[in-house]
C-alpha cells in the first residue's frame, strides 16, 4: 500500500527495543575481584534473560513470515499478530519478575531505586503489548478494508512503545554500572545473548529491523493490496 514505509521504518525502530534492552542487560567487560553476592544476582538475572529472548525473536519471525506472504488472510494475520503480541508481552513480565525477585543489587548504590526502575518500564512494556494484542483480536476479519484500516490505527498508537523501549534501554544502562557490569559480564547466559542479540542489531540495514510492532502497519499494507485486489477483479 503506497505511503506505508514510513510506517514500516518508523514501527521497526519503536519495536526493536526488544533486542535493544537485551544488549543494555548483558555486559560486555569483566573485572576480577567482583563481590560474589553480586555475581549471584547477576546470575538469577542473567539466567532469565535467552528463554525470553528467544520468545522475542520467535514472535518476530513469526509475524515476518506471515506479513511477507500477501495472500496471508486477515484471520491468518490476525492470529499470528495476537500470538506474537501475547509472547513478547509475557516475555517483558518474565524479564520484569526476574529482576524484580533478585532484588536490588547488592552493595550498590540507589541499588534497589535503578531496580525498580527497570521493573516498572518492563511492566509498562509488557501491559502496551497485551493491549496491542486485545485490539487486533476486536478488529474485523470479515471485511478486508475495516481491518487493513484498523491495523493501521493501532500502527499510529506505537509511538508509546518506542519511548518506552528507549526508557527500559536507559534504566538499564543505569543499573548496568561499575561492578554490576562486571559482574553480569560473567555471566555465560548474558554472554551468548548479547553476542547473539549485538549481530542481530548491527546487521539489518536502518529500518528494516524485523519487529512485532511493524506488523501491524506491514499487515495492513497486505490486507490492504488485496483488498484492492479483490475490488479490482469485482
Amino acid at each position: 500500500m503506497e505511503g506505508t514505509d514510513p510506517v514500516n521504518k518508523k514501527l521497526a525502530a519503536a519495536l526493536s527495543g526488544g533486542a535493544v534492552l537485551v544488549v543494555a542487560v548483558s555486559g560486555c567487560s569483566s573485572n576480577k575481584g567482583t563481590d560474589p553476592k553480586l555475581i549471584a544476582w547477576a546470575k538469577t538475572v542473567c539466567d532469565a534473560v535467552p528463554a525470553q529472548d528467544a520468545k522475542i525473536k520467535a514472535a518476530n519471525e513469526a509475524i515476518s513470515t506471515a506479513v511477507s506472504d500477501t495472500t496471508s488472510s486477515p484471520t491468518t494475520i490476525q492470529k499470528t499478530d495476537s500470538q506474537a503480541f501475547q509472547d513478547m508481552s509475557d516475555a517483558y513480565k518474565a524479564l520484569a519478575s526476574a529482576i524484580s525477585g533478585a532484588g536490588a543489587p547488592p552493595g550498590v548504590e540507589e541499588g534497589a531505586k535503578r531496580q525498580q526502575n527497570v521493573v516498572t518500564t518492563l511492566n509498562s512494556l509488557s501491559a502496551s503489548y497485551a493491549d496491542l494484542k486485545k485490539k487486533v483480536d476486536a478488529l474485523d476479519t470479515k471485511n478486508q478494508a475495516k481491518f487493513a484500516s484498523g491495523l493501521q490505527d493501532i500502527a499510529s498508537q506505537t509511538t508509546q512503545l518506542e519511548t518506552q523501549s528507549k526508557s527500559g534501554t536507559a534504566a538499564l544502562q543505569a543499573l548496568e554500572q561499575g561492578e554490576v557490569k562486571d559482574a553480569i559480564a560473567e555471566q555465560a547466559s548474558c554472554k551468548k545473548v548479547s553476542a547473539t542479540a549485538s549481530a542481530a542489531v548491527s546487521t539489518p540495514a536502518s529500518g528494516s529491523t524485523p519487529s512485532a510492532s511493524a506488523s501491524a502497519s506491514a499487515s495492513a499494507s497486505s490486507s490492504s493490496s488485496a483488498s484492492s485486489s479483490s475490488s479490482t477483479a469485482g
